[in-house]
């Protein structure tokens, strides 16, 4: 329950892709328990029209919006210097926002898999930049994981899918990349005494933009099975509501007594739906070796390191 929420007043929140889905829902919530929050999303349009909904029913809710293009890493570095040149102290960090299973491999203007480059890299690269500010914030940081993850591989020899490209297994290697990043960054924060608390967390089966402007709007069929079968049938069964989804984000960004390297999920249906508390880590996410290796080819590739 949003009740259960303790106090954010004083404390500032920069939650990624904030303006729909779940991340708009945290930030919503944050902001009504007294939090301000950044909404880091692309485009002002969608972020003002994110920010008037959440102050029709909280007139006094400290928003703000910041560009942030996690596709692109000169967008990265220009909003975490905008935050690093103000020195306000960071107690939240969200990193929320992603894309799924696009039909075909595209490249960023970094020449990184979309995928990747959205889901996972700029999310890495952006954890390191704001680092100074984190670590001043004492800041509780969430990476956005995946029921999916129990079904991702970190290819480390072939992370971008230049071999062979499919638009599920890329998904999955991002949000397994996530969690793997979450408790990577615990065993590194307790290693150099940075003061984080790192954690990771899944929305289950959230009813979001995500699933309607991806996987299920690719051809004429496929909308007329999503509009006809799909909402009104097939997804009520498994799903639940995107202010659902994001109890699990807010209870692994605000609840009390947190241990670093947990994770956060829905309880019921295999994690789909439900109550949130602790999920379920894949094994293949609890290698250390792995870990650091995807860590240092990351280092590599956004040429970022987590230097305090």
């Amino acid at each position: 329950m949003i009740s259960d929420i303790p106090d954010q007043s004083g404390k500032l929140a920069v939650v990624t892709g904030a303006n729909s889905g779940t991340g708009f829902e945290t930030a919503k919530a944050l902001a009504a328990r007294g939090g301000e929050v950044i909404l880091a999303t692309r485009s002002a349009d969608r972020a003002g029209a994110a920010i008037t909904a959440i102050r029709r029913t909280l007139p006094q809710a400290r928003l703000r919006f910041e560009p942030l293009d996690l596709a692109s890493q000169g967008s990265v570095a220009a909003f975490a210097d905008r935050l690093r040149a103000e020195g306000r102290p960071i107690n939240t960090l969200v990193n929320n926002a992603g894309v799924m299973a696009l039909p075909k491999r595209t490249v960023t203007e970094n020449g990184f898999e979309t995928q990747l480059a959205t889901n996972y890299l700029g999310h890495f690269a952006l954890t390191a930049r704001l680092l100074p500010l984190l670590r001043g914030g004492r800041a509780r940081v969430v990476q956005l994981s995946s029921i999916v993850h129990r079904h991702g591989r970190i290819q480390l020899d072939d992370l971008q899918f230049e071999a062979a490209y499919k638009p599920w297994p890329a998904y999955a290697q991002s949000k397994l990349a996530m969690l793997m990043f979450a408790l990577e960054l615990d065993r590194r924060n307790r290693a150099n005494g940075w003061g984080l608390t790192s954690v990771g967390a899944h929305p289950g089966y959230a009813r979001t933009g995500l699933i309607a402007s991806g996987p299920m709007s690719r051809s004429a069929v496929a909308r007329m099975v999503l509009r006809f079968v799909y909402r009104p049938v097939l997804e009520p069964l498994f799903s639940h509501s995107a202010a659902a989804g994001a109890l699990p984000i807010l209870m692994a960004a605000t609840a009390p007594d947190v241990a670093g390297g947990t994770y956060f999920g829905p309880r019921d249906m295999r994690e789909m739906k439900g109550p949130a508390g602790l999920g379920k880590i894949a094994n293949r996410a609890l290698d250390p070796a792995v870990a650091a290796g995807l860590w240092e080819a990351s280092e590599a590739l956004t040429g970022v390191r987590f230097d305090a």
